[in-house]
């Protein structure tokens, strides 16, 4: 034990344990948490218990409700078809949503810091070799970590970018909480932080501005129907029935429309908002 010399100041050693947990929070804040959505550090959630059965739309649905048995008339512009698959799909019959006129997909990889899809291989690679345009989406939840880390995770577990000119920008999925306050326990300002830190970081690691999956219901309950989003970020948007509806602040138009969860072979089948050559341009960044 070493001896103090005289004339040196005793410093008493609950003031030497505060100013070690000052540091160490400064330092966490710094690595993992970036942006004042870090404010929360210490109060995070546990990881998922089922993210198996999280998907976009999953919990739209639970709270929303879903119209079956009426789906949009044809569109009377351009449009393509598509679907959203997660693992609760398993092994997807891909030639068989081709033949049937589907031509792009999103599939789920990730949820939080924990979770990898187990099927993400076979349908993100299936759809690709049956002729589609994919693209990879991650399913947030704002309570276990920061944006920052999710959207790293997201980037090193399926949700990266080639400009192939059939890969999609990566999508976040911001709904209902699956396992708890449906905003996450977070404010509007803290959510929206939250998810600009998610977006710099998956642009700043892809190069791409990625596609923002949300209803409007929830967007006006937790986001306070925020605007910060709509001149950078595609809206692919769910609602069930005949017409897309009314859209969230900040967007004035739609890039893509979830108008089911009860569709043919998966259940989730989209329509992009323009040509199959507005597609392909989306892709090819």
């Amino acid at each position: 034990m070493p001896v103090l010399r005289s004339g040196t100041p005793h410093r008493p050693v609950h003031s030497l344990a505060t100013a070690a947990g000052a540091l160490l929070a400064t330092v966490a804040l710094l690595l993992g948490l970036p942006g004042t959505a870090g404010a929360a550090a210490g109060r995070h959630a546990p990881e998922p218990t089922h993210p198996d059965q999280d998907w976009a739309g999953s919990q739209v649905a639970r709270h929303e409700g879903a119209t079956t048995g009426i789906l949009p008339p044809p569109s009377l512009t351009a449009s393509a078809e598509g679907v959203d698959v997660s693992s609760h799909n398993g092994n997807v019959a891909w030639s068989a949503l081709w033949n049937s006129g589907v031509r792009f997909a999103y599939v789920k990889a990730t949820e939080s810091t924990s979770y990898t899809s187990p099927y993400f291989a076979q349908q993100y690679n299936g759809s690709y070799r049956s002729g589609m345009i994919r693209g990879a989406y991650h399913f947030a939840t704002p309570d276990t970590s920061g944006g920052a880390a999710q959207a790293a995770y997201f980037v090193a577990h399926g949700g990266g970018w080639s400009k192939d000119g059939r890969t999609l920008p990566g999508a976040l999925d911001m709904e209902y909480n699956p396992y708890g306050a449906t905003c996450y326990g977070l404010s509007p300002t803290g959510l929206v932080d939250w998810m600009k830190d998610w977006f710099a970081t998956y642009k700043a690691r892809t190069g791409r501005d990625a596609v923002l999956y949300t209803s409007t219901g929830w967007w006006k309950q937790c986001t306070g129907n925020s605007a910060a989003f709509g001149r950078i970020n595609p809206l692919w948007v769910p609602r069930y029935g005949s017409s897309v509806g009314e859209l969230p602040a900040g967007w004035g138009f739609h890039t893509i429309w979830q108008y089911t969860s009860t569709g043919p072979a998966v259940g989730d089948h989209n329509r992009f908002n323009g040509s199959m050559d507005r597609l392909r341009a989306l892709a090819d960044g």
